[in-house]
């Protein structure tokens, strides 16, 4: 096997254990994001299976003996020295260095919506903590108790007096 093909599946099968597909998988919250993750999994994983199988296996060696009986030495001997002639080009990565900026900045952008989706969760916490407590409280709640937690209606409220707009 080829020294990059090796290194290529060996990348390939290290990525794929180090992914936390399960804990990824717990944060998605709409039923599109799910299929749409499954499918990146399944195709991550076609992927990586050919990797392992496909490109990872030497070639089977030629019987250059077994041709030179059925053929003749001299068109045998002419095909195994081009056959080992052939040099396969090494892979040069020029995709990576284009999209790693990309990449990054996506990352940046990730990290700062994860930030404002936590806060916005934490709000949004406090908001239903607080409406379950008005919920609970709200039958045996005064007037003063009310607008003590709302002193803007409060304050709508005492202009509306004071302008006598009883809202008729």
């Amino acid at each position: 096997m080829s020294g990059t093909v090796k290194k290529v599946t060996d990348v390939a099968f290290k990525v794929g254990r180090t992914i936390d597909w399960d804990g990824m998988a717990k944060l998605l919250v709409s039923d599109e994001a799910r299929r749409e993750f499954a499918n990146l999994r399944r195709a991550f994983d076609e992927v990586n299976s050919q990797l392992q199988t496909k490109f990872s296996q030497e070639p089977e060696p030629i019987d250059w003996d077994y041709y030179r009986k059925g053929i003749g030495t001299r068109l045998v001997d002419m095909y195994k020295e081009h056959y080992e002639s052939i040099e396969i080009p090494k892979f040069v990565d020029t995709v990576t260095p284009q999209y790693k900026a990309k990449f990054d900045s996506l990352l940046v952008e990730l990290k700062e919506a994860e930030e404002k989706s936590l806060k916005e969760s934490e709000r949004l916490e406090k908001e239903i903590a607080d409406v379950q407590e008005l919920k609970k409280k709200l039958s045996t709640m005064t007037a003063d108790e009310y607008f003590a937690k709302h002193p803007e209606l409060k304050k709508k409220f005492d202009d509306e007096i004071r302008n006598d707009n009883w809202g008729y």
